[in-house]
């Protein structure tokens, strides 16, 4: 009966080598993943996009008057006026808007059309008269454009444009500045980019808080007040030429008080 006793204890090892051997016959091991056709986003990035978006399109629904501190180095402060009305025409005084700092103006559109008027100071005691510049969607060219407007009226669209050449981050505030605030940078090389690099603030309603670009820095100065129906322009439409951003040019052989008409400046806006 102790017969086959030996024959059990042979087969014991390779009953036990059999899974190990099985085990090395199995599939293949997976191949590696092909490796990705471009760098991945930062998660971050995108969601700045989104967010600057987002508040970009609230600021496009939101209409108020509301007044902005303009800081620019080397110049005194000045307080721009901005009005978005419920009609979606808009309105923007700037001081020192025209003439390289001497002569203040308001660029306004209405369904009449883009106007720049001229307002009253103490060396231009004129009365406030208006050019029409062209349809109210047209592009200033650049020796008439003082910038200022710019980020209440169609940079908004650009910031809404998730097609635009732009990369987007989190920034910190400017001085004096709350909101949510956005480092807006172009990622493609253009002559005309379709805004200004810089630090675009804005509250959750929509509100522009703050703006730090190529022209200087805006600050709203203080909380908003209720919009008009509708803008109303400084003064007539009158026949004339609108003013320049530039300083005039003076003839040092003309009589004083003489002043150069400005040069011409052709090409794109």
């Amino acid at each position: 009966m102790y017969a086959h006793r030996p024959a059990r204890r042979r087969f014991a090892p390779l009953a036990l080598a059999l899974p190990v051997l099985f085990a090395g016959c199995s599939a293949d091991p997976p191949a590696d993943p092909a490796p990705p056709t471009s760098a991945p986003r930062p998660v971050g990035m995108d969601a700045a996009r989104d967010e600057l978006a987002a508040l970009a399109a609230a600021a496009q629904d939101r209409h108020l008057v509301a007044r902005y501190t303009l800081r620019v180095d080397g110049v005194a402060d000045r307080l721009i006026l901005v009005t978005s009305a419920n009609d979606g025409s808009w309105r923007v005084d700037i001081p020192g808007g025209a003439l390289g700092g001497t002569a203040d103006v308001s660029l306004a559109a209405t369904s009449e059309g883009l106007f720049q008027c001229a307002l009253p100071t103490p060396t231009r005691p004129e009365p406030a008269s208006c050019v029409r510049l062209g349809e109210r969607d047209d592009t200033l060219p650049r020796r008439l454009d003082p910038r200022v407007q710019h980020p209440f009226t169609d940079w908004l669209d650009v910031l809404t444009d998730r097609r635009a050449p732009l990369s987007v981050s989190p920034a910190m505030a400017p001085a004096g500045a709350t909101g949510s605030c956005y480092s807006v940078e172009t990622t493609a090389a253009s002559i005309n980019p379709p805004l200004d690099v810089g630090i675009y603030c804005f509250d959750a309603d929509g509100t522009l808080t703050a703006v730090r670009a190529a022209f200087g820095t805006l600050t709203l100065a203080v909380p908003p007040e209720p919009a008009p129906a509708s803008v109303q322009l400084a003064g007539p439409v009158v026949e004339g030429e609108p003013l320049g951003v530039a300083a005039p040019v003076v003839d040092p052989t003309a009589p004083a008080g003489t002043d150069v008409p400005e040069p011409e400046v052709t090409g794109t806006p």
